[in-house]
């Protein structure tokens, strides 16, 4: 199903027998960027709002306009471009995310940054879309795995680090430099792409299956599944962590948690690049069931300081491989169609955090954080139970 036809190969024959590290960095940079550009107003909410002459509960609708910009334009997007050479398109996307997010950081209009918001997370996307097939077809098929880890190294570092960064910056200096910031890492990161990267074409009229087929595909919609409720298992408790650090009564910061959390999920990511390409279903199953060993602890735990350290620290790890082991899954079930495959992972991704936004807000409302771990271990069952039953058709032995 992972076959690749001669029109999807890279122009360039170098990249077929050495992995293309430079470019796969560089595109692991940029999800890094998307991540940051997303999360970064949360920790940022009150001097958005003092700069903006407006209200915290405003400025946190700049985290819902661009999850809605992505949700609403990523498929559509992706289906009407997948036949354009994938490097044009790649770095047209990135000019236009850069674009939008420059005027948020000009703009004294809260309308007008709503917008630019909007328009990002379309950007981002379509660049979503893209990452895990093109990193995919520019390497040896022998690698794949481990140029999918690269390439997904972006998303967890942007979680464990892009909103604390951001927040620095905007604290220490202007909140408008923490948007400027990650301007110029994306205009580095677009200029290495275009100066290194290898292109590669676009799929033939020919081949192109419709949206709704290729949603029909052969373990597509587990997968998707198994994104939704393992990413709103992860969400829930994620948003809201500071409810239950409080509940626990321990002396365990937000910060310390947040940044064990983020180095341990590099370690997932390591991890990960060494064991998808040879063992990906084995690989899944068990980061499914540390991840729920990780709730577990987190909940029986929970007036221990080291056991909160450790359950975050298995937590880390199964996040930071997840978003590599679930693209390299769509990216297979795909085909052909990898690029409109992986256009439906960001959408579920962002149904998965608005949902765990207001499921998390709801349960807080009558119940103290301790129900989050909870939720956690829930959704976790419900994802395990899910790679059981798709095992045959949505995670395959082998790449």
């Amino acid at each position: 199903m992972d076959t690749i036809t001669s029109a999807q190969q890279p122009v360039g024959t170098a990249t077929a027998h050495r992995l293309p590290v430079a470019t796969l960095a560089a595109l692991a940079v940029i999800g890094f960027v998307l991540v940051a550009m997303e999360t970064m107003p949360a920790g940022l909410l009150p001097v958005i709002a003092a700069g903006m002459g407006t209200s915290e509960g405003t400025v946190g609708l700049f985290v819902s306009a661009y999850a809605l910009g992505t949700v609403i334009v990523t498929i559509p997007a992706i289906t009407l471009t997948r036949g354009m050479r994938r490097k044009p398109l790649l770095l047209a996307a990135i000019g236009g995310l850069i674009l939008a997010n420059s005027v948020t950081a000009l703009s004294g209009d809260v309308a007008l940054s709503l917008g630019s918001r909007f328009v990002a997370g379309a950007f981002s996307g379509v660049i979503w879309g893209m990452l895990a097939a093109y990193g995919r077809v520019i390497s040896p098929p022998r690698r794949a795995g481990l140029a999918l880890s690269i390439v997904s190294t972006g998303a967890p570092v942007g979680f464990a680090l892009g909103t604390p960064l951001g927040s620095w910056l905007g604290t220490t200096f202007d909140w408008r430099w923490a948007f400027v910031g990650l301007t110029v890492v994306a205009l580095v990161a677009g200029g290495l792409i275009a100066l290194i990267a290898p292109d590669a074409a676009g799929q033939p009229g020919r081949s192109r299956l419709p949206v709704g087929r290729v949603f029909r595909l052969p373990g597509i919609a587990v997968i998707l599944a198994v994104i939704f409720t393992w990413m709103s298992a992860h969400n829930t408790i994620y948003t809201y962590i500071s409810p239950y650090l409080r509940a626990t009564g321990t002396a365990l910061s937000v910060d310390l948690q947040l940044f064990l959390f983020g180095v341990a999920s590099i370690a997932g990511i390591v991890l990960t690049g060494a064991l998808l390409d040879r063992h990906p279903r084995p690989l899944l199953h068990g980061s499914v069931l540390l991840f729920i060993a990780a709730a577990l602890t987190l909940l029986v735990g929970h007036t221990s300081t080291p056991a909160i350290i450790v359950a975050t620290v298995l937590w880390g790890i199964t996040f930071g491989g997840a978003s590599a082991q679930l693209q390299a899954a769509l990216t297979t079930a795909g085909g052909r169609d990898s690029d409109v495959a992986n256009s439906f992972l960001p959408v579920a991704f962002n149904v998965a955090i608005f949902l765990a936004g207001i499921l998390g807000a709801a349960v807080l409302t009558r119940f103290d954080g301790l129900v989050l771990p909870v939720i956690m271990i829930g959704f976790g069952l419900i994802a395990l139970l899910l790679t059981l039953c798709g095992r045959r058709t949505a995670f395959p032995v082998r790449l």
